[in-house]
């Protein structure tokens, strides 16, 4: 099977976890973007209820603590990812709001309307688009809010290439436009979208998992499922930097009507 056919879940789970979890960030993002976003919330009080869905090992989920009110509780379903998350939360001191626990962004377990906010860095595409939208909605509060970024196509027209490698890895990948009118369709006021910038992408992720693939490569040394799955992932980053003009992650933020 060649790069191209690949997609991030025809590999071991176990070694995916454990090489994202030798990562600061698990996907393209920054704290000013997590900020930008947040800045178009404004429903949070001191007893707000907050989730972080499919929260990796929580860089972001610390940036939201440290800048809104409320308990967060940070959800993944790998328990390597929530176990570095709630390290990281008490070396901060932030362990009275926030906690990490083990789950599934499609098997919530919280009351109807009982949340002011759900996030989600990157990671709504594991259940895709508007399946997310359209199931959280009933856990959040009216008035509550959603924020996400998602994998977006940027243009009309791409190149054939690209196209094909996210038509196999996500097909629900969209533009702006309709991914707009998802939202809305799920029962939301599209408060705010916004292009995440391209040091997300470079310097926050692909040049950091350079030092990380190194360190991987050489502990899993000829296995060729790890060497497959470095492979796939070095593919990626070599189709950003030639086809970034075409697609990138967009920030979408709505309201619950």
């Amino acid at each position: 099977m060649s790069d191209k056919e690949h997609n991030i879940h025809d590999f071991d789970i176990a070694l995916i976890c454990e090489y994202f979890s030798s990562m600061d960030r698990q996907g393209p993002g920054s704290p000013e973007s997590t900020l930008k976003a947040l800045s178009f919330i404004d429903n949070l009080h001191e007893k707000s209820k907050i989730v972080d869905l499919g929260c990796g090992t929580g860089g972001q989920t610390v940036i939201l603590a440290q800048n809104a009110p409320g308990d967060i509780i940070a959800m993944d379903l790998f328990p390597g990812f929530i176990g570095k998350l709630n390290d990281n939360v008490r070396k901060l001191n932030l362990q009275s709001r926030v906690k990490g626990v083990i789950g599934s962004m499609d098997k919530l377990e919280f009351q109807l309307n009982e949340l002011d906010l759900i996030w989600s860095e990157g990671s709504i595409y594991n259940i895709g688009f508007e399946k997310g939208l359209n199931y959280w909605n009933p856990f959040l509060k009216k008035g509550g809010y959603v924020a996400v970024s998602e994998a977006t196509w940027l243009t009309d027209e791409r190149p054939k290439e690209i196209f094909d490698f996210w038509n196999n890895a996500y097909p629900q990948i969209d533009t702006i436009s309709n991914k707009i009118a998802q939202m809305q369709k799920a029962g939301y006021l599209v408060m705010a979208s916004f292009i995440l910038p391209e040091f997300c992408w470079t310097d926050n992720f692909y040049t950091p998992a350079i030092a990380a693939q190194k360190i991987f490569l050489d502990k899993y040394r000829g296995n060729k499922s790890a060497e497959e799955f470095i492979k796939y992932e070095k593919y990626g980053a070599e189709l950003y930097n030639k086809y970034k003009q075409y697609y990138g992650y967009v920030f979408y933020i709505g309201k619950k009507m």
